[in-house]
């Protein structure tokens, strides 16, 4: 009888290459290529090997140097040699259509750049049609620019015959044009047709968000895996899928949720990150309409991040360029159980860093100033989240006041507290 051998599936390796330029130091290069790291996790792939240069800025024919790329493939030849075989090497910065073609040449192995992986993670998170709308469009957008270059051996062939004229230089340079406008066409084809769909879309959600009434609405917003979607599962009382990976959540969620008889709606959105795709951002502003359409924006912070500072800096940016930089906001530091702080030697004389500091210490510094408007919690041991409730409550209490003045029922909760 013979035995069936299952065989586990072969995970994938992949190697990371980035650069130290004069405005992205070395600290935060390695900060840089530990999300890149994240990200490929997220994807499925396991990292083995990185590689950073420093250079003034990226090299505009292979992004780092010949002698850095040939060191690259000497690692792959060897790591080939020993039976490890690399599958992949992704870059840390978008890559053009012509970087990606010469580093493809010398490598001989797949080449992803930050942006292609972040958009085959959100390919493979999207889950509601809306979501693969969007994608889907932020794929052909980013594959668009490229296509140029798949058919440059037939462009070669219609140059160098169009010199000598004649009925067989035109039969040459006929198949590559016709082939790059074919697929240039079906490509913006299909846009128009996907940016079609998503007005539809958007016409539904916009008729659904005026059904709701005559409620607050707050929303979630923050950097990518911060932990929204377990504030979220908290506050609503309700499941919120979380998971800790990048982009866990791509479809707003909007739930009811009720405190201390004061109702008001409740959306989770899609994370924030650094160097986020500029077709992505577009493509995906209809679902940042909940954003937009907010009364008031909780701010969710990883505190236990080293660079939590920078990541509220993207965040804040990203909301201003969607015109939501103005909106009343709360910061929300999350994952204050998480915190931890680098204690120095005695005869260690180097300046302390904020990674030295006590999180009493770090509250004491500019958020301590921000008084009311930020308040330090940890979602998963549920610290301090009845001070945020309350802290919610009072906000949400105060805008319905503002906004909806005549509303009866805001003055039967004003009676209740009056009596009691």
């Amino acid at each position: 009888m013979k035995e069936f051998v299952i065989s586990e599936a072969k995970v994938e390796t992949a190697v990371l290459v980035g650069i130290i330029t004069q405005t992205q130091d070395e600290r935060k290069t390695n900060e840089y290529l530990d999300e890149l790291a994240f990200l490929a996790e997220t994807a499925g792939a396991v990292v083995v090997k990185r590689f950073t240069q420093r250079l003034p800025t990226a090299n505009s024919v292979t992004y780092v140097g010949k002698g850095k790329l040939e060191e690259i493939k000497e690692y792959l030849l060897q790591e080939e040699d020993n039976e490890r075989e690399v599958g992949m090497v992704i870059f840390d910065d978008e890559l053009s259509a012509k970087q990606m073609r010469n580093i493809e040449a010398v490598l001989k192995v797949k080449i992803l750049d930050r942006t292609s992986l972040i958009l085959d993670i959100f390919a493979m998170r999207a889950q509601t049609a809306n979501a693969k709308t969007q994608v889907e469009l932020a794929q052909y957008k980013y594959m668009l620019p490229r296509l140029q270059r798949l058919w440059t051996h037939l462009e070669r062939q219609g140059g160098g015959s169009g010199a000598g004229g004649g009925k067989g230089s035109v039969g040459l340079r006929g198949p590559g044009e016709t082939q790059l406008e074919m697929d240039r066409r079906i490509i913006l084809n299909r846009m128009s047709l996907l940016k079609e769909r998503l007005v539809e879309i958007e016409k539904q959600k916009t008729t659904q968000r005026k059904s709701r009434g005559r409620l607050i609405r707050v929303a979630l917003v923050g950097y990518t895996n911060v932990g929204k979607s377990t504030l979220m599962t908290l506050l609503s009382k309700s499941e919120v899928f979380a998971e800790n990976k990048l982009f866990a959540t791509l479809d707003t969620t909007v739930r009811k949720v009720i405190i201390e008889n004061l109702p008001f709606l409740l959306s989770d959105t899609v994370g924030f990150i650094r160097k986020l795709p500029t077709d992505l951002v577009e493509s995906f502003k209809s679902t940042l309409d909940e954003v937009r359409e907010a009364d008031l924006l909780l701010h969710v912070v990883d505190i236990s991040h080293p660079g939590f500072e920078d990541q509220i800096e993207v965040v804040n940016k990203t909301l201003a360029d969607i015109g939501c930089g103005d909106k009343h906001m709360m910061l929300v530091f999350n994952k204050i159980d998480a915190y931890q702080c680098v204690e120095k030697d005695e005869d260690d004389l180097t300046p302390r860093t904020k990674e030295n500091r006590t999180l009493e210490e770090l509250m004491q510094t500019w958020m301590g100033k921000m008084h009311d408007n930020c308040i330090f919690i940890s979602a998963k041991e549920r610290i301090h989240f009845d001070e945020l409730r309350k802290d919610v409550y009072e906000r949400v209490k105060d805008l319905h006041i503002q906004k909806y003045p005549y509303n009866d029922f805001l003055y039967q909760i004003y009676d209740e507290e009056t009596e009691e």
